[in-house]
């Protein structure tokens, strides 16, 4: 219990000083399944409904600061979101209709693409199916998980990853 509110107060104090907010507390209760041994990414239920989410079963997300093929993720950035480790597959995994590629990090190092955009889990989602890390403002832009199409979800509003932006 102490460890996990150190980790919240440091995460506060690391999104604070990157002008960000404290993470939303929007959890799921629903779970989901682990990604197929093996596959990158894979389609689970949550209570943001179908979402992508990493071999380990955690939701990925998308930072509508980043482009379509770069990510504008800094080293500070990472260690709350690291990024989704790339296989050699360039191939959607089944129940992902949209292209999976990879692009750089910082540190030399490359996170998935979907649909273009680069992917990264959240360090606060503990659980398989948590979605903690929706609708965060932080490091520039705002995270949404991602659709198995690509998109992010943004629920009661169009899913589109530019639609977040808001002037970032």
């Amino acid at each position: 219990m102490i460890k996990l509110l150190v980790l919240g107060a440091v995460l506060a104090a690391g999104l604070s000083a990157c002008g960000g907010s404290s993470p939303s507390t929007t959890s799921s209760s629903a779970g989901s399944s682990p990604a197929a041994s093996g596959a990158v990414l894979a389609p689970a239920h949550t209570t943001l409904g179908t979402v992508l989410v990493d071999h380990s079963g955690r939701t990925v997300y998308l930072l509508t600061a980043d482009t379509p093929g770069h990510s504008s993720c800094t080293a500070q950035c990472l260690a709350y979101w690291p990024s989704v480790a790339p296989t050699s597959s360039t191939t959607p995994p089944p129940g992902v209709s949209a292209p999976v590629g990879s692009a750089k990090v910082a540190g030399g190092g490359s996170t998935v693409t979907v649909g273009g955009w680069p992917v990264y889990t959240f360090v606060q989602d503990s659980a398989p199916g948590d979605v903690k890390g929706e609708g965060v403002k932080s490091f520039g832009g705002v995270w949404y998980a991602v659709s198995p199409s690509g998109h992010a979800v943004m629920p009661g509003a169009a899913a589109s990853p530019s639609s977040g932006r808001g002037g970032y």
